[in-house]
């Protein structure tokens, strides 16, 4: 079996910015209050006309065209998303119809916040047991539209946007760009982050979430490198779930990825859930900061306290 690789990234944010300022005006908090908190200055919000899979459509338009290919060479679409507001059809097929994508297998993910890199295991296992010779792997979610907006301790942390990547065989005797999975849950927790309810809200128990996050993940991202064949120290970038600059500042510290370009998109971004990762990433791409090639790990976290790692290489 073949391993795979990301041949090009794309992601996509709607042109809404939300300030501090702005939530000031909407419920008690501050500006000072936001960001010593959670690290967050900005966030892209979708309007009530930009649904999930038009987000999702428009970051998977922009890596398809930076990998140079056509809707046709797609033969499997998977979506990482939680808030998809109908069951059927699903976003991966409707992301394809919007593409013009004639036949994919198409199917939606939804582990949250972890959702784009169990999405994008799936496709690398997928490619490696020849079910799918090239995948596109996309993370959209529109926060905003399960947001409390009185709700101080939650509304200040959302955004909406969109981020993915073509997957694809690599050549024979070419080495794998998607490295092992480390996946897992603790299913006991899994009410510390929930989307829950008719309409469905967004509520977490903030403390905990940090509190596991900053503890128990930073042995198992290392496993994750370890599976690579790597130390954290040969890392050039991290990209975690970008859910708190207080969080991903410690664990980032704790990986021990000392030479690492670390993502820091939550700043202007918010916590876009399943859209996080392959939007950082692709941000990093595009602004030169990580170069072809470059070993970096991606590393979800969120809902279900669901978790899943892996280090790929840069396109």
């Amino acid at each position: 079996m073949n391993g795979s690789r990301i041949a090009a990234v794309g992601h996509y944010q709607p042109a809404k910015v939300l300030t501090n300022e702005d939530l000031a005006g909407m419920v008690d908090t501050s500006d000072e209050w936001i960001r010593s908190r959670v690290g967050i200055r900005t966030r892209h919000i979708a309007g009530p006309d930009e649904p999930v899979d038009e987000l999702a459509a428009h970051a998977a338009a922009k890596a398809l065209a930076a990998a140079g290919l056509a809707p046709g060479d797609i033969d499997l679409v998977l979506v990482a998303t939680s808030t998809a507001v109908d069951r059927s059809p699903n976003m991966a097929a409707r992301v394809a119809a919007r593409l013009g994508i004639p036949s994919p297998a198409a199917m939606d993910v939804n582990v949250v916040c972890a959702g784009f890199t169990h999405a994008l295991a799936t496709a690398d296992h997928a490619v490696r047991a020849g079910a799918s010779v090239r995948a596109l792997v996309i993370g959209a979610d529109k926060m905003s539209e399960i947001t409390d907006w009185t709700d101080r301790t939650t509304c200040v942390l959302v955004g909406d946007g969109a981020g993915a990547a073509v997957v694809e065989a690599c050549a024979p005797g070419e080495e794998a760009g998607i490295g092992p999975v480390l996946w897992g849950s603790v299913p006991e927790m899994g009410h510390a982050v929930r989307i829950e309810g008719q309409p469905a809200r967004f509520a977490q128990e903030g403390q905990s979430v940090y509190r596991w996050a900053t503890t128990q993940l930073p042995p198992i991202a290392r496993k994750a490198c370890e599976r690579a064949g790597l130390a954290p120290a040969d890392l050039a970038g991290v990209v975690l779930h970008q859910a708190n600059l207080r969080i991903i500042e410690p664990l980032a510290e704790k990986i021990g990825a000392v030479n690492a370009v670390v993502a820091r998109d939550v700043v202007e971004s918010g916590n876009t859930s399943a859209a996080s990762i392959p939007l950082a990433f692709s941000k990093l791409v595009e602004q030169g900061a990580l170069s072809s090639g470059d070993p970096v790990l991606l590393f979800g976290f969120g809902g279900n306290l669901s978790y899943a790692g892996q280090v790929v290489r840069c396109p």
